[in-house]
């Protein structure tokens, strides 16, 4: 039986938890593939201490990628119109959500973290290298501006754009057809925090998803989330390559 839209033209059904931990889990084996080959194909040894070349960069995201909106598409075609832009409100867009959600990402990214971290980077002060070792492993290999552009596009524009279609319009919204929204903006943000496989982010992480979670809610569309994650990543990019 196909679910049918909730009464705003966006596609709500709890069956889509099941569509997102299938398709996580493919993405997960899809991008280990991927990175191999262009691991093997560069000469990098994944886990190595250089650099991650942006080929391998590029691979492993990529396979991520795939499965992840694969899951999203199969969902919409299974329980919804099987159009993606209608079932997921990306074509419900008004002029001010990117500005507005980019302002929101910056003041998480230069307030809403260092606040969380603060304390916690006065007990280790080893912490403030952890946090930004992810940034200045995917920086590292990059050092030219044609470079910097392609990374910009992966992590500040291809990363947030899937990750919100994934984890706010797939994941958060059938969890909230089962627990509610509130269960769900917090829930959809730990796994997303998980998902990064970042031990020292996760505490920012889930507090930026919970963020991001609630503007997709309140809102009922996923453009201003995305400009709040667009402009979050931006940032940690830019920051790390500024100090390069």
């Amino acid at each position: 039986m196909r679910s049918q839209p909730s009464g705003e033209g966006l596609l709500v059904s709890p069956d889509g938890a099941w569509f997102a931990v299938f398709g996580f889990a493919a993405g997960i084996l899809v991008a280990t593939a991927t990175t191999a080959i262009a691991a093997s194909a560069s000469g990098y040894r994944v886990g190595s201490s250089r650099a991650v070349p942006l080929v391998v960069t590029a691979a492993d995201l990529a396979g991520l990628w795939v499965a992840l909106v694969g899951a999203v598409v199969v969902f919409s075609r299974a329980r919804g119109t099987g159009r993606v832009v209608a079932d997921f409100g990306l074509a419900r867009i008004k002029w001010w959500d990117l500005p507005i959600g980019a302002v929101i990402g910056l003041l998480c990214q230069y307030g809403l973290v260092p606040v969380i971290y603060y304390p916690l980077e006065a007990l280790d002060r080893h912490l403030s290298n952890q946090l930004s070792g992810p940034a200045r492993s995917y920086t590292g290999s990059v050092h030219s501006v044609a470079a910097l552009s392609v990374l910009m596009l992966l992590l500040a524009l291809g990363g947030p754009f899937v990750e919100e279609l994934f984890f706010r319009g797939l994941l958060m919204r059938s969890l909230v057809a089962r627990i509610g929204a509130p269960w769900a903006i917090l829930l959809s943000a730990v796994l997303f925090a998980l998902a990064h496989f970042e031990a020292a982010q996760f505490v920012g992480l889930a507090a930026f998803g919970v963020v991001l979670g609630f503007l997709a809610w309140a809102t009922g569309r996923l453009a201003i989330s995305f400009g709040a994650h667009a402009a979050f990543n931006a940032a940690a990019v830019l920051a790390v390559v500024h100090l390069k």
